[in-house]
């Protein structure tokens, strides 16, 4: 689909696999500079940078919910997100699509939670660098296993509803409906969570064991458990997060790396382990990025995001909506 048309269409060709976004130029659709064409032009730019956002508030979230509960800062997170797409392709051989969806999410759940019994649950008392470098290392050995299960081609999802050429236009912007699929499903997963952490059993024990571990153990919450529950469901929605993204962006072996320096950035901009604001702040950088492209060259996309990350923080270097002290009050949702 050329560029220019106000259609909206998310390349496999971004940085590390991160979704880029191909509009045209301002004012180029619906006609030459004039005033419908440009207003069009900003609802194709905002609906993007939403789209792209959600993705990464959902990552930033995923690295919010082990923080929170751990103290660990999860680097493969991205990976989790690029698994949920390929074990659903794989599925998707054998069984129906919500099948191979839902099948999608458990596997990599699973793999979250054998991740932390392997590799974290033995630790005594690690320093955080020890933390980052494992899973940083994990990042990649779980990047090279999937390069050898899939190999290198670029693999997607069928559309959930129609074809690559559907669209539904809003406000004169042309967008697919698998858009509508991302947005509403980040939007019932932060409602959900909400509701697990504010009103589950399970839910409760993870916020107490991110409040005062001691005082948790003392009231018989088992904190090795909540570790692993926590992995679990972080792996777990962000390969929710792989499947509905994967029909619009690709799936591809490398793309976890690009979507977990994003997602790490919302989280940061943010406030490390506080599950709304990472919301808040990855919308921030999708928007960002997608209005970027307007008027600087695509390549430059990266840099305005991690500029903005760099000016918020020498403001406030606990983030925009963190407290001075993260680790307890700003482990919040």
């Amino acid at each position: 689909m050329p560029a220019g048309t106000g259609q909206v269409r998310f390349l496999a060709g971004g940085a590390h696999g991160v979704p880029a976004v191909a509009v045209g130029a301002w004012g180029s659709a619906g006609g030459s500079g004039t005033g419908a064409g440009s207003v069009s032009q900003v609802v194709q730019y905002i609906l993007s940078g939403v789209t792209v956002g959600s993705i990464y508030a959902i990552v930033a979230i995923g690295f919010n919910i082990i923080y929170s509960t751990t103290g660990v800062i999860n680097f493969a997170q991205g990976e989790f997100v690029m698994l949920g797409g390929m074990v659903a392709v794989s599925l998707l051989r054998v069984f129906p699509l919500p099948v191979a969806v839902a099948g999608a999410v458990v596997t990599v759940a699973l793999c979250g939670a054998l991740l932390e019994i392997a590799f974290f649950r033995r630790l005594r008392h690690p320093s955080a660098l020890q933390m980052i470098i494992i899973t940083i290392g994990l990042s990649i050995v779980i990047q090279e296993a999937a390069l050898h299960i899939w190999d290198e081609k670029v693999r997607s999802l069928p559309y959930f509803t129609g074809t690559e050429i559907t669209s539904i236009h809003l406000f004169g912007a042309a967008v697919s409906p698998q858009v509508l699929w991302v947005l509403g499903t980040v939007s019932l997963a932060v409602l959900g969570l909400h509701a697990y952490f504010r009103y589950a059993l399970a839910g409760k024990a993870m916020r107490a064991c991110a409040s005062n571990p001691e005082a948790a153990l003392l009231m018989g919450i088992d904190a090795a458990t909540m570790r692993t529950a926590s992995f679990a469901l972080s792996a777990g929605l962000g390969a929710l997060a792989g499947c509905v993204m994967s029909p619009i962006t690709m799936t591809h072996y490398e793309m976890g790396t690009g979507l977990a320096i994003k997602g790490f950035a919302a989280a940061i901009l943010g406030g490390l382990g506080n599950h709304s604001a990472a919301l808040v702040a990855g919308l921030a950088v999708g928007l960002a990025e997608s209005c970027s492209v307007a008027v600087l060259p695509a390549a430059y996309k990266d840099a305005v995001a991690f500029g903005i990350l760099v000016a918020v923080l020498f403001v406030r270097p606990h983030g925009l909506f963190g407290s001075a002290e993260v680790g307890t009050s700003s482990r919040e949702f």
